[in-house]
């Protein structure tokens, strides 16, 4: 109970303060618990254990910490923290953090803070702490315990002490001393806790610290991870210390990974400090700056270039060649340069290029080899972006690539790098650059997403990814791996792998050089052993046969291994590459983003198209489901509900008119509708893209919008730009969707819908006139009743648009409405039955149509008969199942009614009950349980009707006087009065008149159900016949 409750008896506690109070405490720890309470190793004493050891921490002193955080509970702690990392285990870790996390934010003393956390920090499993790196206690220390847990941290790298922690071994390490950690490997776990740890700090925006000390750890890591001190110099402080045990090449690519994941949080991290500047700088949000407003990154290539240039105190690991370093150098000169400019112009576009320069060239520390030709050929890009309005490209150099698209090709390089920080700072560039992207440049980034596209260039960058993705596991990991079963697990994998191998050996194909192969070595054998001879093969031959048959198994097997390692490494390649393509999309939506105005917009509609249909035809898993989610994205919400588009195409007059009967074709050919959508709404933007362009190349008058055309109200036209089409071949693109309507009309399967042709209307108006014809025509000419239907919705929708009216004359609106009638009742004339839900769904729309043209006609006054209506419709309700829907017999008679014929009344159905029911008083009741007879109540319902039965026998079988009840009813009208009663209604003079209709109501409906007799058949119900009214 204990356990479950998350609780210390309130003894233990009270007993912990008596030995505090009587100077005691010391002998009640180690007596009392230590040699007492946790002797006995059940679970709820040692949870008790855990729990006072929490409680204690704001009651004792500085001295008397020690007692207790190096002490047996706290070992025994640490055991069952690495214990209770399998599943379905009691852990006791978070009730324990909240111990310490209540003690360091009510406590005050910087000194007991600190003597705290070091004592949970130094409990270690084989050198490797208990408690997680990302510590969120942290954030309650005060400045100076901060300081001086970063100082302690820091001391243990350079110089760890194993002595000075408390260390232990699981029970199963104890048990497998040839798998005893060397004091190297405990060193190489514990630096391996720190490194993290330090970041931790840094990454917890609840630690409140100065820029003094982010720096200081930046510093601290990126020294020890790509330098080494030769002689000690008091200029750069992290000479100060000597490394005592070295640091080998794991720890230090560790450290060079920890230091590039902590460059992406230092470029987002905001402002620190409290000065005028910082705050100001806050309230605009901007990050990754110092107080100074000098960007983060830009402080660790200056202190690497302090680094570089103090050889005689310090030595790079991997010392820079020539080349690379004079790559450096020109960086350094082109950040100087693009600052300066940047202090003159202050443009946005000179201060990305800066970041970008910065970030690579701190990249040549991890792979130097690919950061020396990124930062030549981005240097020469930058002097060309730079210097572009004074330098004009000359005629001889035609053929060399501008600038913009090398950038675009370096961007890309970089995308393909593990690193979230280079994604984003190459996010911010591009956008910088979007006003100069050229169509071959937008080409690069298209050619990626290209399904067709060979995919053997991206293989060696996708591998690499996944090489550093395995590198980069979580440093918990290190306790689960070697503290817990490790040897039973591993013999049971290693079974399980030769079992899985062996099934797939027998259900692998034997290929015929196997067999040829087999079959050699086995007549090898009979040869030595001799074909002719009847006796046995002697040892020899047998021997030789059996290592023959060995090498040649293993041989397969290797083979079949190596088969299963190139299917496992396509496999990889192709999710890194459908991830690249991902994170490529990136820059399509950011170019959608910030040029929705620019032409090239239009070459990137078809490959996104291209990349839909694709991966809505392939096998689609995860990864590729959201690859495709984003893509389906960017071109809805990106591209085509774009309020701002091109307004000077009008040079791109035939090409946008080719795309966009290419994607209506596109469409109507397509086996889904998901896909047909977007090619339908991606020829509805180029279709607003014509209609909004003049042949001048200025902007259309407010007239030509859309929301303009909506205002049209029946009134005539004063001037012709409402009908404008701009750049709009109006003929060529009706002729386009007529062939698409047409054909979704025509065929009983289309990938169109109604839907794609109601957006068409609503957005264009001036399409209404050009496809009124077909849609009156499907209305009885429809492949299905399906189709047919939709005729009947797509109509009423274009009837009721106000555009069209105002694009007829008066004849050829009332031909337009009397057509329409008569196509509807031709459709309906044509229904013979209601046996599915589509024949129902049909009638549904003819009826919602006739109701509108009804409407139109009366309104108007046109002069259409419509005589030849009702007996049409009072056919269609006579036939089978018409009444069973309810939605089809209320549009019915909303339409006889607009027809003049009323709609009769529904009789009300009354329930007939007899006086005697012998039928129902003589059912068995059912039981609802099983008591004693003397807790039974008595029946008194068959008692009241056997006295009813006497009193009838008795007066010679006369019918009840007029104001009688049966007991029933009585019961049930007394029930009601209860209920009344209880709800606060007060006595019959006091209830309101409605009450007492409602009491007469009921008294009448009583009264005639009791003169009913029994058995009296119910009269058939009368089908109402619509009644015409005069």
């Amino acid at each position: 109970s204990v356990k479950k409750e998350h609780s210390l008896p309130a003894v233990g506690l009270d007993l912990l303060r008596v030995s505090l109070k009587e100077g005691a405490f010391q002998l009640f720890w180690e007596e009392v618990v230590e040699n007492g309470v946790l002797k006995d190793q059940s679970g709820p004493c040692s949870y008790m254990c855990f729990r006072l050891l929490g409680a204690a921490l704001p009651l004792l002193s500085l001295d008397q910490l020690p007692v207790l955080l190096k002490g047996s509970v706290m070992q025994y702690y640490g055991e069952h923290v690495v214990s209770a990392q399998l599943p379905d285990r009691f852990k006791f870790a978070p009730e324990m953090e909240g111990y310490v996390n209540s003690f360091l934010e009510g406590c005050t003393d910087p000194e007991q803070q600190l003597a705290v956390l070091l004592g949970f920090s130094t409990l270690s499993n084989e050198g490797y702490p208990v408690v997680p790196s990302q510590w969120k206690v942290v954030r309650h220390l005060c400045p100076a315990a901060l300081q001086g847990y970063i100082d302690w941290l820091k001391t243990t790298f350079v110089n760890p002490n194993l002595d000075c922690l408390l260390d232990f071994s699981t029970r199963r390490q104890k048990q497998n001393q040839d798998c005893a950690q060397t004091p190297e490997r405990r060193v190489f776990r514990l630096r391996k806790w720190i490194i993290p740890r330090l970041t931790g700090i840094l990454e917890n925006s609840q630690v409140v610290k100065g820029e003094d000390q982010v720096m200081d750890i930046a510093r601290f890591i990126f020294f020890h991870a790509f330098f080494e001190t030769k002689q000690m110099t008091s200029d750069i402080s992290e000479t100060e210390s000597l490394l005592t045990v070295s640091l080998d090449k794991a720890t230090r690519v560790f450290l060079g990974d920890s230091f590039f994941g902590l460059l992406h949080h230092l470029n987002c991290l905001p402002v620190l400090g409290e000065t005028p500047q910082a705050t100001l700088l806050r309230e605009k949000r901007v990050q990754g700056l110092t107080a100074d407003g000098c960007l983060w990154i830009h402080h660790m290539v200056r202190y690497a270039d302090l680094l570089l240039t103090n050889r005689k105190y310090i030595q790079a690991v991997t010392p820079f060649s020539k080349e690379q370093r004079s790559a450096w150098d020109r960086m350094l000169t082109s950040v100087e340069n693009l600052q300066k400019r940047a202090e003159k112009t202050h443009n946005v576009e000179t201060s990305a290029f800066q970041h970008l320069l910065l970030l690579v060239g701190i990249h040549l520390f991890k792979s130097p080899e690919e950061g020396v030709d990124q930062l030549t050929d981005l240097q020469n890009c930058i002097e060309k972006a730079l210097n572009k309005k004074q330098k004009r490209k000359s005629k001889v150099a035609d053929d060399e690539p501008e600038w913009v698209e090398v950038v675009v090709e370096i961007l890309l390089s970089l995308f393909a790098q593990p690193s979230r920080l280079l994604r984003q700072v190459s996010k911010s560039v591009f956008s910088r650059i979007c006003p100069h992207m050229t169509k071959r440049g937008l080409q690069l980034i298209l050619d990626v997403l290209d399904p067709e596209d060979a995919e053997d260039e991206d293989s060696a960058v996708v591998v690499t990814e996944e090489k550093d993705k395995k590198k980069e596991r979580t440093t918990e990991d290190t306790i689960e791996e070697e503290s817990m079963e490790e040897s039973d697990d591993d013999s049971s994998d290693e079974e399980a792998d030769g079992e899985r191998l062996s099934d797939s050996e027998e259900n692998e194909d034997v290929d015929e050089t196997f067999r040829k192969q087999l079959l050699q070595v086995l007549q090898e054998g009979d040869a030595l052993g001799g074909e002719d001879s009847d006796e046995e093969a002697d040892d020899e031959t047998m021997m030789a046969l059996d290592e023959n048959l060995s090498a040649l198994f293993a041989d397969q097997k290797k083979r079949i291994q190596a088969k299963k390692d190139e299917k496992e490494k396509i496999r990889k390649e192709k999710n890194l590459r459908r991830d690249f393509k991902t994170k490529v999309l990136d820059l399509v939506e950011v170019f959608l983003a910030k040029q929705p105005e620019n032409p090239l917009v239009f070459t990137i509609i078809e490959p996104l198209l291209s990349v839909i249909e694709q991966s809505m035809s392939s096998d689609a898993n995860q990864q590729e489901q959201d690859f495709l989610r984003k893509t389906a994205n960017i071109l809805k919400n990106e591209l085509c509900k774009a309020k701002r588009y091109c307004r000077s195409a009008a040079g791109l007059k035939e090409e946008l008119h080719a795309m966009m009967e290419r994607l209506v074709i596109r469409a109507c050919k397509q086996s889904d509708s998901a896909v047909a959508l977007y090619c339908f709404s991606a020829s509805l933007y180029l279709f607003k893209v014509l209609k909004g362009n003049t042949s001048d190349g200025n902007k259309p008058a407010l007239g030509q919008s859309e929301d303009e055309q909506k205002s049209c109200q029946e009134t005539p036209l004063e001037n012709d730009q409402i009908w404008s089409t701009g750049i709009l071949d109006l003929p060529r693109v009706a002729r386009v969707y007529q062939e698409a309507l047409t054909g979704f009309m025509t065929h009983r399967k289309s990938a169109l819908n109604g839907a794609m042709f109601t957006d068409l209307f609503s957005r264009f108006p001036i399409m209404c006139k050009q496809l009124v014809d077909i849609i009156v025509r499907s209305v009885t000419d429809g492949a299905r009743q399906h189709q047919q239907g939709q005729a009947c919705v797509l109509l009423q929708k274009i009837l009721q648009t106000p555009q069209l009216k105002c694009s007829m004359t008066a004849a050829e609106w009332e031909q337009l409405i009397r057509e329409s009638i008569s196509q509807t009742i031709q459709s309906l004339k044509a229904v013979s039955e209601f046996k599915v839900k589509v024949d129902q769904e049909k009638v549904t729309h003819c009826l919602e149509l006739l109701n509108v043209l009804i409407k139109k006609v009366t309104l108007q006054k046109l002069d259409i008969d419509l005589t030849v209506v009702p007996p049409v419709l009072q056919d269609l309700s006579q036939q089978e199942g018409f009444g069973k829907s309810i939605r089809l017999d209320d549009l019915y008679w909303n339409v006889m009614k607009l027809l003049g014929y009323a709609r009769p009344k529904r009789a009300k159905k009354v329930k007939a009950q007899s006086e005697n029911t012998p039928a129902t008083t003589n059912m068995p009741k059912k039981k609802k349980g099983f008591l004693p007879e003397t807790k039974k109540r008595k029946k008194r319902k068959e008692v009241a009707v056997a006295a009813n039965e006497q009193e009838s026998k008795a007066s010679g079988g006369e019918q009840p006087p007029e104001g009688a009840q049966p007991a029933a009813t009585k019961k049930k009208k007394k029930n009601r009065k209860c209920k009344a009663g209880r709800g606060g209604g007060g006595n019959a003079a006091e209830q309101s008149p409605g009450a007492k209709k409602h009491k007469l109501q009921l008294e009448n409906k009583v009264q005639q159900t009791a003169t009913n007799t029994p058995g009296k058949p119910k009269k058939k119900k009368k089908k109402r016949v619509p009644v015409q009214v005069e």
